[in-house]
């Protein structure tokens, strides 16, 4: 009788346990289960970017002529075009891309690759890429990251965002393209000031962001990832031709009617 009492009174402690575990139920079933929030998204988003795609048909503008993707040597050896891939985006930074395409020109003609440009002198150097922006700068982190992937990489350059950060004058957006054209490999969301400036028009992020780094963390939280890879392209030659920054072209933009900044402009 003692071991029947211990058996019923365990089975009744297994029957509480069981009790205080939570259900989970799916969406949808109306158990009192408090339904899931949708994600937020912006409005109108779908149709918008179906627009700047209508708009960015015809792949005139300076990123799809003289684009960082255009700059490289695509018959050069892999490891030698991802390098190409990554000083060109270095150049790139608050400079036209025709101006960083006539320097990856000049570069190339004297054979583009790690160890040249480490047997080159600065002022060499300087006088072929001048005259990308704070191209004297350019000429240290150049150099610093040349070094660099000599040494640590064995003149291959890294193939996480996470490392590329890391090499002196690469930042976020540089990464990210570099992840995207050079190892094909979509990380993130490549972010400029076109991509920046639009996002926040368009009320594409939640709340206005201040910087790029911003703007992509806001845009990785509800635009689908295969349209990541997309959206810096088409983004960039629509702030390039339509979306100024100063005096923006509203009249000729498909979604005049449905951008809140339009009429504001």
């Amino acid at each position: 009788a003692g071991s029947q009492i211990q058996g019923t009174a365990g089975i009744l402690r297994r029957s509480r346990r069981r009790k205080s575990v939570a259900i989970a139920y799916e969406p949808g079933q109306s158990d009192g289960a408090e339904p899931r929030r949708a994600r937020w998204e912006p409005r109108d988003w779908r149709e918008q970017l179906e627009r700047i795609r209508e708009m960015r048909r015809s792949r005139d503008a300076p990123v799809d002529e003289m684009g960082v993707q255009k700059c490289y040597d695509s018959s050069a050896p892999p490891q030698v075009m991802r390098y190409q891939v990554l000083l060109a985006l270095m150049l790139s930074s608050q400079t036209k891309d025709q101006v960083t395409s006539a320097a990856m020109l000049r570069l190339r003609r004297r054979g583009l690759t790690v160890d040249t440009v480490l047997q080159m002198d600065d002022e060499t150097l300087g006088q072929i890429i001048y005259p990308v922006g704070f191209w004297r700068n350019k000429v240290k982190y150049i150099k610093q990251t040349t070094a660099i992937l000599k040494q640590k990489y064995g003149g291959d350059i890294p193939s996480t965002v996470e490392e590329l950060v890391q090499l002196p004058g690469v930042g976020p957006k540089m990464a990210h393209l570099a992840m995207h054209i050079a190892w094909d490999s979509v990380a993130g969301i490549a972010v400029d000031t076109h991509v920046h400036r639009i996002s926040n028009r368009l009320k594409w992020v939640k709340k206005e962001t201040k910087h790029p780094e911003e703007t992509r963390v806001a845009l990785e939280d509800w635009l689908p990832r295969e349209l990541w890879k997309e959206i810096n392209w088409l983004l960039v030659g629509f702030g390039q031709q339509t979306c100024l920054p100063v005096n923006p072209r509203c009249s000729q933009c498909l979604n005049q009617d449905i951008c809140p900044a339009a009429k504001r402009l």
